[in-house]
C-alpha cells in the first residue's frame, strides 16, 4: 500500500519492509521531538489491518492468542502473540475490541498468512475474518497529543499513545488537520528508546516470548489452551530463555551505525572473539545519540562491555538474565 501523504512536502520514502510510507519528511531530529512533545502523528497506513466480527470474536480469539481476550473491555488495547507449536513466535497483534469487531494492526505483509490461520482455526464458531487493510490506514499519534480522533476511526489507546484505525479515503483530510507528520524513522527511534520489540526486528524463526520481554504485556500467564503454551511455561517455570534483550548506548564517534544483523562480541574478547548476540534495530535518537536493541545470549554478564562490530556498546537490561 502506497500511502497518499507520500506527497507531502520534503517526504523520503523508506525502504525495505516499511516501503509505502515516509521514512522522514526532511528532518529526523525534528520530527523526533515533535512526537516526543505530543504533537504531529505518523502514517503507518502500510501496516496490515485485520477485524474479527461476531458474537464469539473474543472467546474464539482468547482460544488462539496467548492474551487473555475473553472478558477484554471494550476500548481496552492490548497486545498478543500467535506462536508455533515449539513456542516460536510467529505473529504480534496490536487490538482493540469497539463493542462489535476487534481491529488489530500488523507487521505489513503479514495480514495473509494471519488469515489463513485464523480461517483454518474457525471450525463451528460463529466468527468472521477479513482483510481491511485496503480500505483502513493505521495512524500513531502520539502520547500527550490533542488531536481530535474522527468519528469514524477505532481508537487504541495505549501509554505510547493512541493508534487510529482511519477509512483510507479520510486519510490525507485527517493529516491536513493533525498537525506536523513525522516519518517511520522518528517513531522507530522511540519505540527503541522504549524498549518495545518488534516482530520481524527483534525475532528471528527462533524466538520465544521471554526473550524480548513480552511476557505480562503480549503472554497471560494464566490462561491456557493455546499453540505453543507449554515452551512458555516450561521457560517461565525454570527461568531460563536461551537470550535476553538489551538495549544498547553506541559510541557515538562512529559515523555508521551498525546494521541490523551486526554481530556482537565481548570487548574484552578482541576482534576474534566468539559471537554473543547481533544487533536487532539501530537509531540516532534527538536526545540518546545513537542506540540499539540487540540479543544476545542470557548469561552474558549484565556490565560486560561489548562491541557491535567496530562499535564500542554499553548495555542496559531490558530482560533479567
Amino acid at each position: 500500500m502506497k500511502s497518499p501523504l507520500l506527497s507531502l512536502p520534503g517526504a523520503v520514502p523508506a525502504e525495505g519492509v516499511d516501503e509505502g510510507v515516509a521514512a522522514h519528511y526532511g528532518d529526523l531530529f525534528r520530527e523526533q521531538r515533535a512526537l516526543a512533545d505530543g504533537t504531529g502523528f505518523v502514517d503507518l497506513s502500510h501496516r496490515g489491518v485485520v477485524t474479527v466480527t461476531g458474537d464469539d470474536r473474543l472467546s474464539w480469539l482468547h482460544l488462539l492468542l496467548t492474551q487473555h481476550l475473553s472478558d477484554l473491555p471494550t476500548g481496552q488495547a492490548t497486545e498478543a502473540l500467535i506462536l508455533s507449536a515449539n513456542g516460536h513466535i510467529e505473529h504480534a497483534l496490536y487490538l482493540v475490541d469497539d463493542g462489535t469487531t476487534v481491529w488489530a494492526h500488523v507487521e505489513p505483509g503479514s495480514q495473509e498468512a494471519l488469515i489463513a490461520y485464523l480461517e483454518s482455526m474457525k471450525f463451528f464458531y460463529r466468527v468472521e475474518v477479513a482483510d481491511r487493510t485496503a480500505d483502513t490506514a493505521v495512524v500513531h499519534l502520539p502520547a500527550g497529543s490533542i488531536a481530535a480522533a474522527p468519528e469514524s476511526a477505532a481508537v487504541r489507546e495505549t501509554p505510547y499513545g493512541r493508534d487510529l484505525f482511519l477509512p483510507r479515503e479520510e486519510l490525507e483530510a485527517f493529516a491536513a488537520d493533525a498537525g506536523p507528520a513525522a516519518g517511520i524513522l522518528a517513531h522507530e527511534a522511540l519505540r527503541v528508546e522504549q524498549h518495545r520489540p518488534r516482530l520481524g526486528f527483534e525475532t528471528d524463526h527462533r524466538t520465544i516470548p521471554h526473550e524480548l520481554g513480552w511476557i505480562g504485556t503480549a503472554v497471560h500467564l494464566q490462561k491456557g489452551c493455546y499453540r505453543g503454551q507449554e515452551t512458555v511455561a516450561r521457560v517461565q517455570n525454570l527461568g531460563k530463555p536461551p537470550r535476553r534483550l538489551v538495549f544498547l548506548h553506541l559510541d557515538g564517534s562512529e559515523v555508521h551505525l551498525p546494521p541490523a544483523g551486526a554481530e556482537i562480541r565481548l570487548a574484552d574478547d578482541g576482534p576474534d572473539g566468539r559471537k554473543i548476540g547481533f544487533v536487532t534495530t539501530s537509531v540516532r535518537h534527538h536526545e540518546l545519540g545513537p542506540v540499539a536493541l540487540a540479543l544476545i545470549k542470557r548469561n552474558v554478564p549484565v556490565d560486560a562491555r561489548l562491541m557491535a562490530e567496530d562499535t564500542a556498546a554499553a548495555q542496559e537490561t531490558v530482560v533479567e538474565p
